[in-house]
């Protein structure tokens, strides 16, 4: 006769049927100020189907069934095609359907900046891999609207909100995506080594056609319809449109050697590839690709801290629904003094990742109209970028251990964000990139760093160790050349927790700027979570966290 062995008790239900906008207070405040009211209705349905246990278990498939490429099919013929489990394409057009592939640019309402980022940053909460093709086709828009022939043509395939993931000349289907391949092997980061070459078959200079030889050792991802490529011509760099079938509806002559192996982002195909004599066309000046691309690098960056935010913020509701109701030496883990520390330093981390990022959407809305707009897209979205990136992969961590030895299992819902949040920090600049192109805008943006200081010494007027720190920033970018590019993450890592403050002062309840200011300025915050000072009110930060 069988006998049980043990009773299944205190082991915690999984978190699914809850609405990641409704519940989510920062960000609602966020997307009112920034008159987005009237895409709230749309935003509150999306975060419903987004915590549905249908959409959660959509993007668990997502993940565990991967990408597989094709190189030839069953006669031999060269077709470079990637397949996709059909839950990826769900995933796909969530994302579509929502319009959160060209909304600031296709929606003229108001606040569609602030609905973009608040869809966006929920999305990846719950998979993070379809934000990649989505972040660079949104992100290739603006350097397109530079060409206005070519756009002319794209314009509605770019702004249409239905998914078509068929592989087919773009001329023919309903939606395209397009993606970016900048980095070759013996560069990386350094674009200006490239060696991929490309020459005149038609025309030369800008809208000329040229014919790309060369390799990608990054390229993502290969089932979009276009990419933007940066080859090297007669006078330099430049940039191309290079899409997937040529103009007579042949395939193009770029071949996908293997998918990568990658830690995370399971679920997107990133690719290496090799072009042999690939068909394009020359946008923006010959000589000048690497501004043309860096320009759409500006926009990913931006997605990059709406991402990292978005995995803080889902590690932080997982950490808070689990303790809630684990329990553990006589009381639920959400009761302990300590654990209670803890949770409430992650969900300080959380609202200053969300305030900054959309403080910085506004920006990206109004850059134009004047230096502190231009200084928050241009100086502090890298070292956002930067910043908030490596903070996920903390938390993230963190996040774990709030879970224990459950918390490391595969099957364990922080496992996947644990995973995902180290491709952010890497993808379109490291750390060191970040904060060197950081100083390069301080450098070449000198009216802007100036109105972003003002900013912060006016917003600091009643707190004179906080205007220190103002001070102490504004004499360190002073400093030679050397020395300042030595200690560039220090000033990145100053500027953004400042930045930080200054939000948090403006936008959260008291306590919680208090409380974050008495943390991250304390010369003994040793960058782990559970630091906050005596005193700090734990009960009042979880409720406004998570009012569940």
């Amino acid at each position: 006769m069988n006998q049980g062995t043990h009773e299944v008790t205190n082991v915690v239900t999984e978190l699914h049927d809850y609405n990641v906008y409704t519940t989510d207070i920062a960000l609602q405040e966020a997307v009112r100020r920034a008159d987005g009211t009237g895409h709230e209705a749309e935003l509150a349905a999306y975060g419903a189907r987004l915590g549905s246990a249908e959409t959660l278990r959509m993007a668990e498939d997502a993940n565990h069934f991967k990408p597989e490429l094709h190189t030839h099919d069953r006669q031999g013929r060269r077709i470079d095609r990637v397949e996709f489990h059909p839950a990826w394409h769900g995933v796909m057009r969530l994302l579509r359907e929502q319009n959160l592939v060209s909304q600031p640019f296709s929606d003229p309402r108001p606040g569609a900046w602030a609905a973009y980022a608040a869809g966006f940053s929920m999305h990846g909460q719950i998979e993070a891999g379809s934000q990649c093709p989505n972040s660079m086709t949104f992100a290739c828009i603006p350097v397109l609207q530079k060409e206005p022939e070519l756009f002319a043509q794209l314009a509605p395939k770019l702004y249409s909100r239905r998914y078509d993931a068929r592989n087919i000349p773009l001329e023919q289907k309903d939606s395209i995506l397009v993606g970016m391949g900048m980095t070759e092997k013996q560069g990386g980061s350094d674009v200006r080594a490239n060696s991929t070459r490309a020459v005149p078959v038609h025309g030369e200079g800008r809208g000329g056609e040229y014919e790309i030889t060369g390799h990608k050792w990054f390229f993502s991802a290969p089932m979009c319809d276009a990419h933007l490529v940066v080859a090297r011509t007669e006078s330099g760099l430049s940039c191309f449109f290079v899409p997937r079938y040529r103009l007579d509806g042949s395939k193009n002559a770029v071949q996908i050697q293997r998918l990568k192996d990658k830690i995370g982002n399971r679920s997107n195909s990133s690719s290496e590839v090799e072009f042999h004599g690939a068909w394009g066309r020359m946008i923006g000046e010959e000589g000048r690709g690497v501004p043309t691309i860096i320009e759409m690098a500006t926009y990913t960056r931006l997605n990059c801290v709406m991402g990292s935010a978005g995995l803080i913020r889902q590690c932080l509701v997982q950490s808070l629904h689990h303790a809630r109701e684990r329990h553990a030496f006589g009381k639920r883990l959400a009761e302990q003094p300590l654990m209670r520390n803890v949770l409430a330093d992650m969900a300080l981390e959380s609202e200053a990742a969300t305030q900054l990022m959309m403080r910085l959407t506004e920006a990206f809305a109004q850059a134009a109209q004047d230096p502190l707009q231009r200084a928050y897209q241009r100086i502090v979205t890298p070292a956002a970028k930067l910043w908030v990136a490596k903070r996920s992969i903390e938390l993230s961590a963190e996040a774990m251990e709030v879970f224990g030895g459950n918390g490391y299992m595969e099957e364990s819902p922080v496992g996947r964000l644990y995973r995902e949040t180290p491709v952010i920090s890497i993808w379109e600049g490291s750390g060191n990139v970040m904060a060197l192109d950081m100083l390069r805008a301080v450098g070449r943006e000198p009216d802007a760093m100036h109105a972003l200081l003002d900013d912060l010494h006016h917003a600091f007027a009643g707190d004179a160790p906080l205007r220190a720190q103002v001070a102490a920033l504004a004499d360190a970018l002073g400093k030679p050349a050397e020395t300042l590019e030595a200690q560039a993450r220090r000033h990145a890592q100053q500027l953004v927790l400042l930045v930080q403050a200054r939000l948090l002062r403006e936008h959260a309840p008291q306590a919680m700027a208090d409380a974050f200011i008495a943390s991250r300025f304390d010369a003994q915050w040793g960058r782990i979570f559970g630091m906050l000072p005596e005193g700090s009110p734990h009960k009042a930060i979880l409720a406004r966290a998570w009012p569940v």
